[in-house]
This record gives C-alpha cells, sequence and structure tokens, in this order.
C-alpha cells in the first residue's frame, strides 16, 4: 500500500468547500472521485492540509491518500487530470512515508488575500478578488499589519470562538503590498482558525478605508473578542498558496 502526495489547483467560486458534504458540490468529493476512477479502487480517503471554505481558492492545497496502485506518479497526475472538471487541477504527484498525514505534518502554511481598489471594478477579477470601492492606504494597512507578527491568543480573529483547544497561533510573516490596481495581503502561519485569515482581511480593510487608526488593531487582538474585529472578509479574495513541511516545502 503507497501513500501518496498529491498538491492541487482549484478555482473555488462553484465549490461549497474542501469537504464532502452530501447534496453539495465539494472539492474533496470531486477529486476522490478522480482517483477512485484511475485506480479502480472502491473507496479511498484523503486528507488535506486544511479545509477551505466555500468560494475560497487554492494554488497549493495539498493531500494524501493510500492506495494499493503501481501507476507511476506522472501517469497518475495526467490520469487523474484527466478525470477532473476544468476548474481542478492536480499540480504534481510524490510518494511519501506511511505516517506522512498532510493535515498533521504541516508545520506553515500560507494565504493570500486579494482585494481590487480601483475606482472600477475589473470585471475579470471579480471571482478571485473582494472589490473595495475606495483606494486604501496600504503603509497605514501594514503599520497595523505588524502588531498581529509573533505567538498571540487570535481568538477576536476567530469565528464561533471557541472552534480548536487553544486559539494561540503563531505568525511569522504578515505583508500588505499594491500590486498594480490590487492589494495583495500574505500571511503565513503556524495554523489557522476558522476565518482567521478573512477576519485580518477585514480588519486591516478598516484601517486602509481610513475608518480606523493604526493603533486599533493592537487593541482588538488584546480584547480577545470577536465583535471588536472587523467584518469577515468575502470569500473570493482568498486563496491557500503554500504549505509547509518539516521536511519539504511544497
Amino acid at each position: 500500500m503507497r501513500n501518496l502526495r498529491m498538491t492541487l489547483q482549484y478555482d473555488g467560486t462553484e465549490f461549497s468547500g474542501w469537504q464532502t458534504q452530501p447534496g453539495f458540490r465539494t472539492v474533496q468529493a470531486i477529486f476522490e472521485a478522480a482517483v477512485q476512477s484511475v485506480t479502480q479502487v472502491e473507496r479511498m480517503r484523503a486528507n488535506c492540509s486544511g479545509r477551505t471554505d466555500a468560494g475560497v481558492h487554492a494554488l497549493g492545497q495539498v493531500a494524501n491518500f493510500y492506495t494499493p496502485t503501481r501507476l507511476p506518479c506522472d501517469v497518475l497526475v495526467r490520469a487523474v487530470n484527466a478525470n477532473l472538471p476544468d476548474d481542478v487541477r492536480v499540480r504534481d504527484c510524490d510518494d511519501v512515508p506511511q505516517s506522512f498525514c498532510a493535515n498533521k505534518d504541516a508545520v506553515a502554511k500560507t494565504y493570500r488575500y486579494v482585494i481590487d481598489d480601483g475606482r472600477i471594478q475589473n470585471p475579470f477579477a471579480r471571482r478571485y478578488a473582494f472589490h473595495c470601492r475606495k483606494t486604501l492606504d496600504v503603509t497605514a494597512m501594514q503599520a497595523a499589519a505588524n502588531a498581529l507578527v509573533g505567538r498571540h491568543d487570535f481568538r477576536s480573529f476567530e469565528t464561533n470562538w471557541p472552534n480548536r483547544l487553544s486559539s494561540v497561533r503563531t505568525i511569522s510573516r504578515l505583508t500588505v503590498e499594491r500590486v498594480n490596481e490590487f492589494v495583495q495581503i500574505e500571511v503565513t502561519a503556524d495554523g489557522f482558525l476558522y476565518n482567521m485569515v478573512r477576519t485580518i482581511a477585514g480588519t486591516l480593510l478598516q484601517v486602509g478605508r481610513g475608518l480606523w487608526p493604526v493603533e486599533r488593531v493592537f487593541e482588538v487582538l488584546n480584547a480577545m473578542d470577536r465583535r471588536l474585529a472587523g467584518p469577515t472578509a468575502p470569500p473570493e479574495g482568498l486563496f491557500l498558496l503554500h504549505v509547509n513541511y518539516e521536511r519539504v516545502s511544497v
């Protein structure tokens, strides 16, 4: 029995998230069906690095599964892709140790949130960026974001706290930069809480719009009260960029 790791890319617009849900179109269900069709195995279960919500995209989602197939990895990539819809693709595949788990072995993840703050919304970006009608102050957003870097209790940025045993996480990198008519927020952490990135984005948007002073974000963090943070930003601007493992960066 082999343990295979695959890296996936998908446009989350038409999906109800990663996790299989009866009656809904999900990435997990479609991916598992494609693998089963190729390997001729009646049932397989894919573990992912982290479940993405409805409408959220991925450039580097990682999943692993056990299979008896003898097909080489390059053949599997081509065959599985041939059985997937156009909004999902397997980027690569490799054999990993039997003990490897895409979720439990992940040591860090990086997300990007994209904002279109052009005066007129870019129609080609409407599925992949949140449109803000006010030009954002990126310098102020970065200054506010700096308060979140480090090891903190992020319960102010977690929807429906508590969802985990602990809401303490370590953000190692949080940047806000302008790329043409877009503003990109990128955050790397050792783990994320439910809606954490989208709440951080919504909070920084309040600063970028000039509605909140930079210092407000530090106060929100220390208050440990979700009601004081900004709104949860819409899902279309969020991308899972990549997942890091102790030995390999995928």
